[in-house]
C-alpha cells in the first residue's frame, strides 16, 4: 500500500490535504510521514483499548483526510480522491491521546471485549444526554464504550471519558437525546 495516490497528485510527506483521503501506510516500513498512523497502528490500538479482533478489520481499508481524521472504508478505493467523504470516520489521531469517533463505537463496539462500561437504564440516559457522572469502575483510565444492555447483549451507546472516577459523554451536542 502506498501513503498517497497513484494519480500523481501525491501528498508530499508532512502534508495533509483536506481535499483528498491519502490510503494509511500497512506498516512503519512503508510510512513516508513520520506523523502519519499506519494501518497496523489502528488495528493495533482498536485490539490494545477495546479488544476488538484484527479480523474485525480485515476486509477494510484506512484513510486520512486532514491532520490525523481517521476514516475506515468496507472495500477499496483509488487514491488520493478528492470527494467529501469515503466510508466512516472512525478516529482522531495526531494528538496526544488517540479518540475514536461515536460512529465507529457505534459501529465496532459490539465486537469490544475491554474498555466498556455497562450503564443501567438511568445512567445511560444521562450518558446520550451528554451528561457526566461519578461511576465506579475498575478498569483503565481514558476513552472507553459506554453501553446499554439491550434484547439480551450490550449495545454501544457512544464515547465515554472515564477519569478519577468520573464518566464524562463525549456525545456531541447534535446528538444528544432526552430520553426521559
Amino acid at each position: 500500500m502506498s501513503d498517497g495516490g497513484g494519480s500523481g497528485r501525491d501528498n508530499a510527506p508532512g502534508d495533509n490535504d483536506g481535499d483528498r483521503f491519502a490510503r494509511l501506510p500497512a506498516t512503519d516500513a512503508e510510512r513516508e510521514d513520520p506523523g502519519r498512523a499506519t494501518r497496523e497502528e489502528i488495528i493495533e490500538w482498536w485490539r490494545d483499548r477495546f479488544g476488538i479482533d484484527a479480523e474485525t478489520f480485515a476486509d477494510h481499508t484506512f484513510w486520512e483526510k486532514g491532520a490525523g481524521k481517521i476514516w475506515v472504508l468496507a472495500g477499496d478505493a483509488p487514491d488520493g480522491l478528492r470527494i467529501e467523504a469515503l466510508g466512516m470516520r472512525v478516529m482522531h489521531t495526531r494528538q496526544e491521546f488517540w479518540k475514536p469517533t461515536t460512529n465507529a463505537v457505534q459501529r465496532f463496539g459490539r465486537d469490544a471485549s475491554t474498555g466498556t462500561i455497562e450503564l443501567g437504564p438511568d445512567r445511560a440516559r444521562r450518558f446520550v444526554a451528554g451528561e457526566d457522572q461519578e461511576i465506579p469502575w475498575d478498569g483503565d483510565w481514558g476513552y472507553v464504550v459506554a453501553t446499554r444492555a439491550v434484547a439480551g447483549g450490550d449495545e454501544p451507546l457512544g464515547v465515554g471519558l472515564y477519569t478519577h472516577g468520573e464518566l464524562k459523554s463525549m456525545v456531541s451536542k447534535g446528538r444528544r437525546r432526552d430520553l426521559r
